[in-house]
């Protein structure tokens, strides 16, 4: 039997693969790619007998693969926040799907866990920009506030890195970055001991200076639009400029657009946290759109279409 992991390359998918590993070790293949990249099942060359872990990665965006690897006889078990359509009903799926706001996957790999690898979901909440949730997780643990400070360090690290068209505008390919985590049981040893950790906190600080220096495109009183610049700092930077404004107006939502290599924009979207919904209905309104009711976003939006995302987002978040 051949197992696979299948996760996405940000803090939460990579902290639920490291939950689990770390509770039950296994060697598998490792199946992943950057933030937006999704679409993994239809990557995994399993056959009857085998089994694939998949994290973080709607089955909305997998369903076609995930119904030929049950066809197969490939047993599946599923763990995910975001929306997820019809799940299907097979005797080889395991689904665990909660896509509610405040929850991240992380959070629901901690639950099947009886939180016995809690720090990690703490680390990986802390990615999801949930910060309430996470510091509530983190209660039981006993941490100083500067630990505490210290695991959402982490968990802004490990999401950034995920952020990028490809490899090329990522410090590391997130395979990799989750076997130099693999070792550690202990996030603050691997942010003492691993270079990789202080790589990306240096490239995430240096691209958050220039992105903070970028106006609003349209403010409307719902919320922002802010367009950044052709570069890859700018592909990196979305998301974590997105939770950034978040953070800073808590009542409004806001969406970043960068330029993609299709003549386009990839768009992120942050629904206002004091009401954390509407994200993913209204990218999924467009074609490559989706993602989870507080955070969501468009891998690509033509150039013809922003006009129109700009009222849509209006309207969402009036």
């Amino acid at each position: 039997m051949t197992r696979f992991d299948v996760f996405n390359g940000d803090a939460d998918g990579l902290c639920s693969l490291h939950q689990l590993r770390l509770d039950t070790p296994a060697d598998a293949v490792l199946v992943t790619g950057a933030k937006r990249d999704i679409a993994l099942l239809a990557r995994v060359s399993a056959r009857r007998g085998d089994a694939v872990t998949a994290l973080d990665i709607s089955i909305e965006s997998n369903r076609p693969a995930l119904v030929a690897l049950l066809d197969r006889g490939v047993s599946v078990r599923y763990y995910d926040h975001h929306f997820a359509g019809d799940i299907p009903v097979h005797p080889g799926l395991e689904a665990v799907i909660d896509p509610s706001p405040g929850t991240c996957t992380g959070m629901l790999v901690d639950r099947f866990l009886e939180g016995r690898r809690r720090v990690w979901a703490v680390v990986a909440a802390f990615g999801d920009n949930l910060a309430d949730a996470a510091r509530s997780l983190a209660a039981p643990l006993g941490l100083e506030s500067t630990r505490i400070d210290a695991l959402r360090d982490l968990g802004d690290a490990l999401a950034y890195n995920a952020y990028g068209d490809g490899e090329a505008d990522l410090v590391i390919h997130p395979a990799d970055l989750y076997q130099k985590l693999r070792p550690y049981a202990d996030p603050f040893v691997f942010m003492r001991d691993e270079p990789v950790f202080d790589r990306i906190v240096a490239t995430r600080r240096d691209d958050l200076l220039v992105a903070r220096s970028v106006r609003p495109e349209w403010t409307f009183a719902g919320g922002a639009v802010v367009v950044l610049p052709e570069a890859a700092w700018s592909r990196r930077v979305r998301g974590a400029i997105g939770n950034e404004l978040a953070n800073r107006a808590p009542s409004l939502a806001h969406a970043v657009l960068s330029p993609n290599a299709f003549g386009g924009f990839t768009v992120s979207v942050r629904a206002a946290l004091a009401r954390p919904t509407g994200a993913d209905a209204l990218c999924r309104a467009f074609a490559t759109g989706g993602g989870r009711t507080s955070a969501a976003g468009i891998d690509h939006l033509p150039k013809d279409r922003v006009s129109e995302f700009v009222r849509a987002f209006d309207e969402a978040f009036r």
